[in-house]
Parts: structure tokens; sequence; C-alpha cells
């Protein structure tokens, strides 16, 4: 019995760290801001999950091939690239809500805009629309929160709010996968434009208008993008995001596909399997924000991009329902022990280039493209090879990706960054 007490005692010890870490994280006369995109990022992309693991299936349905699943998740993708170092930068000379603001209400009108959607083509392009918008939204308010942290508690900032999305991406694909079993798809669109329209009214009602924003970059020169994009740090970072996002967009296009071909798997059970490795990412993302802080960032970075190769590689071997649980699961733990400190890096790179909207949006770039790669090449590997090669294929980028990272960073000197 002693040893269960004490890691009972290590255990509260730690989440009564945590919580005192959280009390003061935000300055007092900040907290209404953070508070408020909390909650908008939760109800809109909770709205967005709601129909993640419905779209791959509904695609199918209609006679779409593997290229064209992936194109329906890489039209998203595409417009983000061209457009998120466009806004992201704006945002710091601009300001954040009007950019906030724009990119929810395009969220709402595209999310009923889906009802209608009937064929391919068009489900191609309301979502490349809707990948505009979310140019609009993730990197500035990202951005937001990266300007009202506190130094020294980066990790622990971005990982408090990485749950709105966390949580948000965990509880929207249970709910459309109920949703549609229940009622029907179009319910489901319908959940994700009141969600949407929800975010908007917040950010609309209780965040400052543009001269209370004090934004830290908005007075300072323009950074230019070389100063960026030459940075050995941003582009390791920019890399591994890259790499482990590209293996998010194979999970979310082809692994609702699999479980549904290759064990007939329910709606609700096929959301259960998006959302778990989210859900596990989520669940981290608090106390890895708070390690990251404290620890070595780049070892927690390597050693989560190991376990997310790992758990890339196992729906491969799967056999059952279970085998999938254990492989999103491992993917998760990986995510989470990684993603807490690639933000931090990204908070303290933005802080120190004056330009936190940009560093933001160069690793939102990266994710838009690793989203587009993974789902097309999967895709391609669905046509012209296997659906359950498509997975290996995640693996090859995740191993790179972490590689690459490592290659980059300074191994003669482990410590605490």
């Amino acid at each position: 019995m002693a040893p269960l007490y004490l890691i009972k005692t290590s255990l509260s010890q730690l989440a009564i760290k945590l919580f005192n870490n959280g009390k003061g994280i935000i300055p007092s006369n900040r907290k209404g801001v953070f508070l408020t995109l909390f909650f908008a990022i939760f109800t809109t992309v909770t709205g967005v999950g709601i129909v993640v693991p419905l779209l791959p299936v509904y695609a199918n349905e209609l006679g779409a091939t593997g290229i064209y699943v992936g194109m329906i998740f890489g039209s998203f993708s595409i417009s983000r690239i061209f457009l998120l170092p466009v806004f992201g930068r704006l945002s710091d000379q601009k300001g954040r809500k009007p950019f906030i603001v724009a990119g929810l209400t395009a969220y709402t009108l595209i999310s009923f805009a889906f009802i209608f959607s009937k064929n391919i083509e068009t489900l191609i392009i309301l979502r490349f629309i809707q990948g505009a918008g979310s140019a609009m939204i993730m990197p500035v308010v990202q951005a937001y929160v990266g300007e009202i942290t506190p130094e020294g508690s980066e990790g622990y900032s971005m990982g408090l709010f990485n749950l709105s999305m966390f949580l948000s991406l965990s509880l929207g694909p249970l709910m459309g996968g109920t949703i549609k079993d229940i009622w029907s798809l179009d319910a489901a669109f319908i959940c994700m434009g009141v969600l949407s329209c929800i975010g908007l009214l917040l950010c609309i009602f209780f965040l400052p208008p543009v001269f209370e924003e004090n934004t830290k970059t908005s007075k300072t020169k323009i950074v230019p993008w070389s100063n960026l994009l030459k940075d050995k740090g941003i582009i390791s970072l920019f890399v591994f995001r890259y790499a482990y996002t590209a293996c998010i967009g194979v999970i979310w296009c082809f692994l609702p596909i699999f479980a549904d071909t290759e064990f007939g798997l329910s709606g609700s059970l096929i959301g259960v399997l998006v959302m778990l490795g989210v859900f596990v990412s989520g669940f981290l993302s608090l106390p890895m924000g708070y390690v990251a802080d404290r620890a070595n960032k780049d070892l927690m970075i390597i050693f989560g991009g190991t376990l997310s190769t790992i758990g890339m590689l196992l729906p491969f071997f799967a056999s059952s329902f279970y085998d999938l649980v254990i492989a999103v699961s491992i993917f998760g733990i990986g995510g989470g022990i990684s993603m807490p400190a690639i933000m931090a890096y990204a908070v303290i790179k933005g802080d120190a280039k004056k330009a936190m909207g940009s560093v933001i949006s160069i690793l939102t770039v990266a994710h838009s493209m690793g989203m587009l790669t993974g789902s097309i090449v999967a895709g391609l590997a669905m046509d012209y090879l296997n659906l359950r090669l498509s997975f290996p294929c995640g693996t090859i980028i995740m191993i790179l990706g972490t590689f690459i990272f490592w290659i980059l960073t300074d191994k003669r000197s482990y410590i605490k960054k």
C-alpha cells in the first residue's frame, strides 16, 4: 500500500501546484480576454469537430475516391497556407479582434451552407472557404493569448488555452457520431453553425475594442519574413509541427473509412476513435505545459515524436476496434507531450522577434501543409496501393519530422530552454 499512497500523494501535490500556478498565470486585467477566447474557440471547434469524422464517410457514400476524400480536407488547408501569413501579419499591425470576428462570421455562414452540399465538388469549395475563415481565427487567437502571457509561463499558458481546442475536438466527434445515428448529417451541420455563432457572439460582445488590445507588436517595425524564415529554431518547430499534423490528416481522413469498411463500426464508435487521440493530447496539455516551463523542451519534443511515430504505425497491424484504440491513444500521448513544448517555443520566439502573429502563423501554415500532405498522400496510397498502407505513409513522415527536428537542435547543451 505504501507505493500506492506515495503515487496518490505525488499526483495530488502536482494537481495543487498546477492549480496554484494557474491562478496567477494571466494578469487580472486580461483574464476576461483569456476566458472569452477560451470559450469562443471551445464552442467553434466543437462545432467543427462534430462534422470532422462524418465528412470522409459522407464523401465515400457519394462515391468519392481516396484522392477526392483527401481534397475535401486538403482544400481547407490550401486556402489556409496562402492566407495565414497575410492575416497573422495584418493582425500584428491592425489588431486582433477584427480578424477573429470576420473569421467566425465566415465559419457560421459556411456551416449552414454545408446543408445544401450534395456533391463532392461543393464540399471541396465549402471547405476551401472555411479554411479562409480559419486563417483569420486560429493564429490570431493564439497570438493574442501569447501576448498576454507572462514570461516564463509560456508552456503552461498555451497548454491551458489549448485545452479549449483539445476538449472541443474530443467532444465534437463523439457528438457528431451520435447526432448522425439519432438524427441525420444535416442536423450535425446545423449544430456546427449554431456553435460557431455562439463563439462569434462571445467575441463581439466580450473582447475589448482594438485600441484597448495593447498589442506589443502594433507599434514596432515590421520584421522581414527573411529574418523569421532563416531562424533555425523556427524552422525546427515548423518541420515538427508539419510532420505531426500530416499524421493527424491521415487519421482524420482515413481512420473513419478504415474503421467503417474493415470493422463495420457505427458512427458513434468512429467518433470515439477520432476523439480519443485528441482527448488524450488535451488531457496532457496542461501538466505537460507546466513541465515544459521547467524541463528541456527539445527532449520533450523528440520523445513525444517517437511515441507518435509508434502510434501512427500500429493501425497497419490492427485486427480489432481495441487495437485502434491503443494506436490512437499512443499517438495522442506523443502529441500531448510534444505540442505544449512546441507552442511554448513559438511564444518565446514571437516575443523575442516582436512578431507574435507572424511566428504563430508560420506554425499554423505548417499545420495546414501537414493536413494537406497527409490527406493527399494517404488518399493516393488508398487508391493505388491499399487503405491499410495509408498509416505507414504517416509513420514515415513522422520519423523524418522528428529526425530533422533533432538535427536542428543544439545537442551539445540539452539545458532548460
